[in-house]
């Protein structure tokens, strides 16, 4: 079990890599950065710029970062090996969830920015009113599949390491947040940098 936890993590730290690397492939020059506390986006070293690194996509980030979340939430709970097996099954259930029903969430806004646009919406009132009773009851849904899931990791946990695990997801939700906006603002630098 060792051994493939390990293998794991290498496979993580990879992925983490290849996302730090064509954040940094988008910056002209690094810019320094005021003095806060290493994050996981700050601590994952970065290629030369102009290295060939192809595009990716908010999807493949999403999905790094939470095998990433998985690999470190051992060390944040303090999981015994018993734990360990059942958490991350758990864990991976909830992030599914919770990835499904914001893909749902956000074809029903696309769909209701479609339709609403000053320039080009129809203006439908039937249809924009379908797409937001289709749009309450997937909040509606997914608050219950949250419950259910959050009942199912918590099943696995003493309660000292519930309330760690609340504290923990804020955590990695911010240092990922990081991750994006430094992704974001690298691919603007560039564009910007594409014109002149």
């Amino acid at each position: 079990m060792k051994n493939a936890m390990i293998t794991g993590r290498s496979v993580v730290v990879a992925a983490l890599l290849a996302v730090s690397c064509a954040a940094s492939a988008f910056a002209a020059q690094p810019q320094p950065q005021p003095q806060q506390p290493p994050s996981a986006a700050a601590a994952v070293p970065s290629l030369p710029v102009g290295q060939d690194v192809p595009p990716i996509s908010a999807g493949q980030i999403q999905r790094w970062f939470e095998a990433f979340t998985v690999l470190q939430a051992q060390d944040a709970l303090q999981l015994s090996e018993a734990q360990y097996g059942r958490f991350v099954t758990r864990l991976k259930a909830l992030q599914e969830m919770r990835r499904k029903h914001q893909q749902a969430r956000n074809q029903v806004l696309g769909d209701l920015r479609r339709l609403t646009n000053p320039e080009k919406g129809s203006n439908d009132e039937p249809s924009i009113t379908e797409r937001l009773k289709a749009l309450r009851e997937e909040d509606d849904r997914a608050s219950a599949d949250l419950k259910r899931a959050y009942e199912g990791v918590d099943e696995t946990l003493d309660i000292r390491q519930q309330a760690r695990f609340r504290l923990f997801e804020e955590k990695m939700e911010q240092q990922k947040l990081e991750l994006l906006t430094r992704a974001r603002a690298n691919a603007r630098a560039a564009r910007g940098r594409g014109k002149s």
